[in-house]
């Protein structure tokens, strides 16, 4: 499995048991959601995905998945993943309803603005700042669009076409 096909689920923080058992920090609003997994993917080396499968796993606190996985069975074999991430295949991700997506889905979608028309194509999320922003290129130039629900009319998935309602003004300072 290649990192691109894939979603960041968590990280393993800590041994829970001395019999191999680990804790995932999940990186979800739903952590229920992910009780039944049947696997995850951890990168034990940068960019090298491992399927391991899960015997059994239960909540501890609100966002803690508690897993016991197959052939991990001593507390140095749970060491050797401590601090890895988890990853699941992108077909996993739960379907989002409205204008709720997920970031990677967005990318090369058509944006339009209600007062300024035709803006540009998402080439990109920035989420390394405080506020997620669209990276959106119109004649080579960059805009950058925080992604607020409020700035959302329609997201239209299958035209790949999302309509804003951005303040205005703050198309033209990029352009």
């Amino acid at each position: 499995m290649r990192l691109e096909d894939c979603f960041y689920l968590g990280t393993i923080v800590s041994k829970f048991s001395f019999k191999g058992e680990v804790l995932i920090k999940l990186d979800t609003d739903d952590p229920e959601e992910y009780l039944e997994t049947e696997s995850i993917f951890i990168e034990v080396l940068p960019q090298k995905l491992i399927p391991f499968f899960i015997e059994k796993s239960n909540l501890q606190k609100s966002n803690l998945l508690r897993v016991k996985l197959e052939d991990i069975t001593t507390e140095t074999e749970a060491d050797a993943l401590l601090k890895k991430d988890i990853y699941l295949p992108l077909n996993q991700l739960p379907e989002l309803e409205g204008n709720k997506f997920y970031y990677h889905e967005v990318i090369g979608f058509n944006v339009t603005d209600k007062n300024y028309g035709e803006v540009g194509v998402i080439k990109s999320i920035n989420d390394t700042t405080a506020q997620a922003l669209f990276v959106i290129e119109k004649n080579e130039k960059e805009i950058l669009i925080p992604i607020n629900d409020d700035f959302i009319l329609l997201l239209d998935k299958k035209n790949k076409t999302i309509s804003l309602d951005v303040p205005e003004g703050l198309i033209e300072l990029y352009l």
